[in-house]
């Protein structure tokens, strides 16, 4: 491992990544219907667990709010959360078997037009989901990526009844925090070495609770009420964080739910990990390439530890991957410090945490999401033209409106189609020289390319001369071939001579 931006570049994200991490943790354990310790430790392991075995630089895991539905339903199926740690060690099992087992290569199937569309789409979906948080309306938990919420509303109506809720203190503190965080990551300030050495979410934060304290002895009225702060769980010294752990009930391995649950973890999990170690490449600005199969086996061994001391199943998770690049991370530092921070926050310091509005927070994943949607993506996906940007564009929007793995895969339906258009259409040619025509086939041809051939003699006219060359098909079914001797009988009607030049009627 390369520790030698540690002292840097990579301490400098770890904090940042950290103060994403914190309330997403939190927010997707509470929406998942478990323990808020439950994501805290999950974090915390995908940070130092996962980070330590990953064979990505960037990646950040953690818990996902992709699986928040799944995890709900089957804590409330199986009857106990000791009952689903069983599966989340089980779905950890498995995912290391699809690690040996070269599974990992499926996430080169990804188009990039469809990952570039996810990466806008989660930007576009922070600052839509974070401006309820930044005016001071918490109803729908921290992390929620989906379009139709647990509140029953949805990410455009909850936007509307925020507007009911507002709270000058929030308004103020995410108003200031996102000012400063642009201008403390401007090029004028970033010529100081200050300035590039401290991470501005966390001046951002310190911000918050001293705006917020200034609130509450001068300025009542803007105070920001304790819901509206961070929560997080918090243990007996007597009985120690021990008490805090949770472990699965082995007694319950006959039932044959455990093992659907595990094997529906397992497949969502390592998708959601492929997508977002497929995205984080994308962005890496040393351009690595990460080990998938080593990234599966990584994410297994943290799922297994996390089922079996308490924790949601982690996976690589592409807010706080973005935040850790965004921020300046050159290596898996960074991401095993967000989790010793993140341990450390619940051992030594949960009392100062607690005082940090979510409206800073609010705040630092607007910017995120603001980086990972610029406008200049879009520009260069259109100028690349309409089988790139329609992919694109539609992944955005069926993201936007379902969710990650929904979106995308539409995206890549879209992408599909477009893939097959294009190599139909080069696959037969047509050229022509005054009353000379040629129809060429420039690869293996087969039914699926009988549009493509139907158009081609089609736009040839009467009183000429056809060939029709099959030289560099070394394949050609039967349905062509048909096509192909069903023309040379007609064309006569029309006085079109037909030569055919290695292909074979008979």
């Amino acid at each position: 491992m390369n520790f030698r931006n540690f002292g840097s570049t990579d301490l400098r994200a770890s904090v940042v990544v950290f103060l994403v991490a914190l309330p997403l943790c939190l927010g997707i354990a509470l929406a998942s219907g478990a323990p808020l310790f439950s994501g805290l430790l999950a974090g915390i392991i995908g940070g130092i667990v996962v980070g330590s075995l990953s064979g990505s630089s960037v990646s950040v895991s953690g818990p996902a709010a992709g699986l928040t539905t799944i995890v709900a339903a089957a804590i409330l199926d199986l009857g106990s959360f000791e009952a689903f740690l069983l599966c989340v060690a089980l779905a950890g099992l498995i995912q290391l078997v699809l690690g040996f087992a070269k599974a990992g290569a499926i996430g080169h199937f990804f188009p990039i037009s469809v990952i570039k569309g996810m990466l806008a789409a989660i930007g576009l979906i922070l600052i839509l989901k974070q401006i309820p948080h930044a005016v001071g309306y918490d109803a729908d938990f921290e992390g929620d990526e989906s379009f139709f919420q647990p509140d029953g509303r949805n990410t455009f109506s909850e936007i509307l009844a925020a507007w009911d809720f507002l709270s000058p203190g929030a308004m103020v503190i995410s108003g200031f925090s996102i000012l400063l965080l642009i201008l403390w990551d401007s090029k004028s300030l970033q010529k100081f070495k200050f300035f590039r050495l401290v991470p501005s979410a966390l001046i951002v934060v310190l911000m918050g609770v001293l705006l917020n304290s200034l609130f509450n002895s001068a300025l009542p009225y803007f105070v920001i009420e304790a819901k509206h702060l961070v929560s997080l769980p918090t243990f007996s010294r007597t009985e120690g964080v021990t008490s805090l752990l949770t472990f699965p009930d082995f007694s319950l391995w006959q039932n044959p739910k455990i093992y659907i649950t595990a094997a529906t973890i397992a497949i969502v999990a390592s998708l959601e990990t492929l997508l977002s170690i497929e995205a984080c490449d994308r962005i890496d600005e040393s351009h690595r390439i990460t080990p998938l199969n080593q990234e599966l086996k990584a994410q297994g061994i943290g799922n297994i530890i996390s089922g079996m001391l308490g924790g949601l199943p982690v996976t690589s998770v592409i807010v706080r991957s973005s935040a850790n690049i965004n921020a300046g991370a050159q290596s898996r530092a960074s991401a095993i410090s967000h989790g010793v921070i993140l341990m450390l926050s619940v051992l030594v310091f949960p009392g100062l945490l607690s005082l940090i509005p979510l409206a800073s927070l609010a705040g630092i994943l607007i910017l995120v999401g603001y980086k990972l949607t610029k406008l200049i993506l879009y520009k260069e996906m259109y100028h690349k033209g309409m089988s790139q940007f329609l992919p694109f564009l539609i992944t955005i929007l069926a993201v936007v409106f379902t969710d990650l793995l929904k979106g995308v895969f539409i995206g890549i339906l879209v992408a599909i189609f477009f893939i097959l258009k294009t190599n139909f259409r080069r696959a037969v040619i047509l050229v022509s020289s005054d009353d000379n025509y040629l129809i060429r086939f420039t690869k293996d041809v087969s039914f699926l390319h009988k549009n493509s051939l139907r158009q081609a003699f089609e736009a040839v006219p009467g009183d000429t001369k056809l060939l029709v060359d099959g030289s560099n098909a070394q394949f050609m079914d039967h349905d062509i071939k048909e096509m192909v001797a069903d023309f040379t009988m007609t064309a006569k009607t029309k006085n079109i001579k037909v030569e055919l030049k290695n292909i074979n009627i008979d």
